[in-house]
């Protein structure tokens, strides 16, 4: 048998391990009456080598930045890791056998409510791209000596998010990174697409620069060559084991209608006799070296520019990430090959060892931010925000890792004029409000961007900035403040409003048009900028109510359905306000390609549309 990266470890120690993974896995899953004991089968062999021969952890210390790293991208699996917590002494028989019940910490699948776990995982695609992040931040940005180790299933390499993670670590080189697949052949309907043809996998992962081994993934002594070879390797790893689905339980063995189905008591029963009842014990698990990371200077007050013509909203977020990156290091900027529209290339001028480029790979921008705040870095990944919906399914995961990353999107609404419907974020305020745990800010002027940009770095959880194509008037002077959670009445605010006018971004500025023509006319309106959509402030909004008798128009540059209209509603409704007459100016008609002008018209949503709905409410 080879050596390990460590001490030499015996293949009975391998081999008693991997019985016990297995008995764990049936035990915690029939317990469950659900879950997926036999896709954990098939990989208890690679975890159980892994895990006592090759894995640097202290389990008493998970927050040690020295540990490895272990992403289960196959987190339907969860058995085999919650198996192998049992088996490090992490958790005790008690915990294992409260799998999937109310209350437990052993959920159904993975998710940081452990401490051992960095990230959640269970929709397929996801776990391998975040394992990136973490391997391409300890490179590059800490340089630190920790293995990052993704197990993925050969089901979830027909995910589009594994080969965007098998492109950037290759061409990033990341030799800390090993990616080791199950390939049991079979999914949860029938067989997968390439079976067991692992020298397929293998040329298409080579392809993208890795350094493969195809192996039979129930050799103990070949697994551990491996792994010990993905350690010294100068390029990024991947293991293409070739396993059985079920191993170890002759009766389930490589059959289909097994796959997420527990064993009831009578077939655990049968299953446990032919692997062996031994009490569950713990096994040593190799601690790493000492390590900190390098010590940052500490944190200043960004010096944020100050404005006094218009600027893009989305040009001050580029500079205000610039003013952020010299005040704080631990600071890193993500962006999908779009950098001189998002101006996040500002940053990447000053501070490019702290720039991700992930080019057009949305998915994998969103990923490696999720990964990289795992290790406290404090990460703003850029696109447009209509290329922003493609990655959605990120974003919700990496509410439910509880993680912190700022997103920002660019070119939103019809206001970004001639590029067309393909290119307009419509629907980007809706789908960030429905995160759990998020912040959705909608900025109009430079400085009010510039301040909510700072703002953002210290929010926790899932953090939306969306930014406008156009240059916009400056509002606000340069002493204002704007809390997350609060609102501006920008024209008005007393008694004698007529009508209150709730608007964000782009459409703040129509809305003071109006007001300004309305006020000749001798109408007084009350605008409020409702930059802060989720939360939303609730008080100024039934303040304004109040004192308009109930008169209120929202103006969005959003489609009509989850907007900034259902969030004043929403708002509104939880107070216990009724009786308001009620406006609502949005996009409701597949927009074309035209002038910013000519498209806020024609969508309702115009200075001319606002003046217009104000008089007919004011007639009231």
């Amino acid at each position: 048998m080879a050596a390990t990266a460590g001490a030499p470890v015996k293949l009975d120690t391998y081999r008693a391990l991997a019985r016990q993974l297995r008995a764990d896995s049936i035990r915690s899953s029939t317990a469950a009456g659900s879950g997926h004991p036999t896709s954990s089968l098939s990989a208890a062999d690679l975890v159980a080598v892994l895990l006592a021969g090759h894995l640097r952890y202290d389990f008493a210390r998970p927050r040690d930045p020295a540990n490895d790293h272990l992403v289960f991208s196959k987190g339907h699996a969860s058995p085999l890791l919650y198996a192998a917590f049992r088996a490090a002494g992490a958790i005790d028989d008690a915990e294992l056998l409260s799998f999937r019940k109310l209350g437990s910490r052993i959920e159904g699948h993975p998710s940081p409510v452990l401490p051992w776990v960095d990230v959640a995982t269970g929709s397929l695609g996801q776990g391998f791209p975040i394992a990136v992040g973490i391997a391409w931040a300890g490179k590059c940005v800490l340089d630190a000596p920790f293995h990052v180790w993704a197990l993925l299933g050969d089901s979830e390499t027909a995910e589009g998010s594994v080969w965007e993670a098998f492109d950037r670590g290759g061409h990033e080189r990341l030799a800390n990174l090993t990616a080791i697949v199950d390939v049991n052949r079979l999914g949860q309907r029938g067989p997968t697409q390439l079976g067991w043809d692992t020298e397929a996998y293998a040329q298409r992962i080579e392809a993208f620069g890795w350094d493969v081994m195809a192996i039979d993934g129930h050799d103990l002594e070949q697994i551990d060559e491996a792994y010990a070879r993905a350690r010294e390797s100068d390029r990024p790893t991947a293991i293409v084991a070739r396993t059985v689905k079920g191993k170890g339980v002759s009766f389930i063995e490589d059959k289909e209608g097994w796959h997420g189905r527990a064993l009831k008591p009578e077939e655990a029963e049968r299953a446990l006799a032919e692997l062996g009842s031994e009490p569950s014990r713990t096994f040593e698990v190799a601690r790493p070296a000492a390590w900190s990371p390098p010590r940052r200077p500490p944190p200043t007050r960004p010096d944020l520019p100050a404005y006094g013509e218009p600027v893009a909203t989305r040009k001050a977020y580029g500079e205000a990430l610039a003013a952020l990156g010299r005040a704080r290091h631990d600071i890193v900027v993500l962006d999908a090959e779009v950098s001189n529209s998002t101006h996040a290339e500002d940053f990447k001028k000053e501070h490019p060892d702290r720039f991700f480029e992930c080019y057009i790979a949305e998915q994998q921008m969103v990923a490696a931010a999720v990964g990289m705040q795992v290790l406290g870095l404090v990460p703003f990944a850029s696109t447009f925000a209509a290329f922003l919906t493609r990655a959605y399914d990120f974003i919700r995961m990496a509410a439910i890792s509880r993680a912190n990353i700022r997103l920002s999107g660019s070119h939103a609404g019809v206001s970004i004029g001639e590029d067309g419907p393909s290119q307009m974020a419509l629907e980007d305020l809706a789908m960030m409000r429905a995160v759990h745990s998020s912040t959705v800010l909608y900025p109009c002027d430079a400085g009010q961007t510039a301040k909510l940009v700072a703002a953002m770095a210290d929010r926790e959880g899932i953090v939306y900035i969306r930014t406008t194509r156009e240059k916009t008037p400056i509002v606000y002077g340069p002493d204002e403040t704007f809390p997350i959670g609060g609102s501006k009445v920008v024209r008005g605010g007393g008694r004698s409003d007529r009508v209150a006018v709730v608007a964000a971004g782009i459409t703040l500025h129509e809305a003071l048009k109006a007001a300004d023509e309305l006020e000749r006319e001798g109408t007084p309106v009350r605008v409020i900028d409702a930059y802060s959509v989720k939360p939303m402030d609730r008080a100024a909004l039934v303040e304004a109510v109040r004192a308009t008798s109930g008169r209120i128009v929202v103006v969005e540059d959003h489609w009509a359905w989850g907007g900034i209209g259902d969030a004043v509603l929403a708002e509104l409704a939880a107070a216990g306000v009724d009786g308001i007459r009620y406006r609502h100016l949005a996009v409701r008609e597949m927009p074309g390609s035209g002038k910013p002008a000519e498209l806020l018209d024609a969508a309702g949503i115009s200075a001319k549309h606002i003046a217009m709905a104000v008089r007919e409410l004011s007639r009231d």
